[in-house]
């Protein structure tokens, strides 16, 4: 591609770029909406096989109703969870509805992963905690054990 000598030159350019970016545009738009829908969908407990053909429309209009039905302490939370335990079993909840529909694993696995999760809420195992880091000692300026590179 050449530099524009002139104004009419860009002009010209820029309009031959236009319908380029337009569809790169729109194919942006159709990827991000069928990422949606395959993301939806199994939330909602459709049948994917059934609504393989949806307008775009209807593909916003199922997020936007799916959101609405969510409690909004799930993406508007402005204070923390009372404890582990209720997070990790409301986790474990909204797993055990998702999981089946989205068919990811096969049903066993699925089944088997479920049921390990749920024998440590029984159990009420706390998280693993690892100890954080102790900060190394500052050595002193122009100390030669300490590379910087400037």
């Amino acid at each position: 591609m050449r530099v524009p000598r002139r104004v009419e030159d860009a002009a010209e350019l820029r309009k031959s770029l236009k319908p380029l970016l337009e569809k790169r545009r729109r194919a942006r738009i159709n990827e991000s909406l069928s990422q949606l829908k395959g993301l939806v969908l199994p939330l909602l407990g459709a049948e994917t096989s059934r609504y393989l053909k949806l307008e775009k429309a209807d593909i916003l209009e199922m997020t936007v109703r799916f959101l609405q039905e969510q409690p909004a302490s799930l993406y508007l939370t402005s204070e923390p969870l009372d404890s582990y335990l209720e997070g990790y079993q409301a986790c474990l909840a909204r797993l055990a509805r998702v999981l089946p529909a989205c068919s990811v694993l096969e049903p066993p696995i699925s089944e088997r992963l479920l049921a390990h999760l749920r024998q440590r809420t029984i159990r009420g195992d706390p998280p693993s905690e690892t100890p954080p880091p102790t900060p190394a000692p500052a050595s002193p300026p122009g100390s030669p054990s300490l590379w910087r590179p400037w």
